[in-house]
């Protein structure tokens, strides 16, 4: 084994696959093909091509559409949180229309009025609210007021 192969096995913990392969990738088209189902029943571990290993993001830019539910890692924290959150949104050029605890104060709810350009706004509360280290996660999600039932004509 060469030097630059043993420091780095010893320093990044780096192992090198062994000769059997230990999966494949195959199109979605090609799942349902006789091969690869018995390679599947062989216990060979198959990969939809187009699937992604890594975790997403949750919101999306386009997503924004000026409200915010957050939750609380620990809810004895929500007034000093949300007063934080609103006192950046105002210095930042936000306007804050609403904003609500829950009775338990684990869940927040933030609803900023649009301004020219939503996606930078995305941009900047996302850039913020994943900093904090009080909030588990969030999402931009908008609370719908609830429907008035349409009047009966007599």
């Amino acid at each position: 084994m060469s030097k630059f192969k043993k420091l780095y096995r010893d320093f990044f913990g780096l192992n090198e696959q062994t000769q059997g392969a230990t999966g494949i990738s195959v199109s979605p088209e090609k799942v349902n093909d006789p091969n690869v189902q018995d390679l599947i029943k062989k216990g060979m571990k198959v990969r939809i091509e187009g699937e992604i290993d890594e975790a997403q993001l949750v919101n999306n830019l386009t997503d924004y559409r000026g409200g915010i539910e957050y939750v609380l890692r620990d809810p004895a924290t929500a007034q000093s949180v949300a007063q934080e959150i609103q006192e950046w949104a105002e210095r930042k050029g936000f306007t804050v229309v609403k904003k609500t605890l829950s009775p338990t104060g684990k869940i927040g709810y933030f609803y900023f009025r649009l301004g020219q350009d939503p996606a930078l706004e995305s941009q900047k509360l996302q850039g913020y609210l994943a900093q904090k280290p009080e909030l588990k996660h969030f999402r931009f999600n908008v609370r719908q007021q609830a429907a008035k039932k349409p009047q009966e004509k007599i």
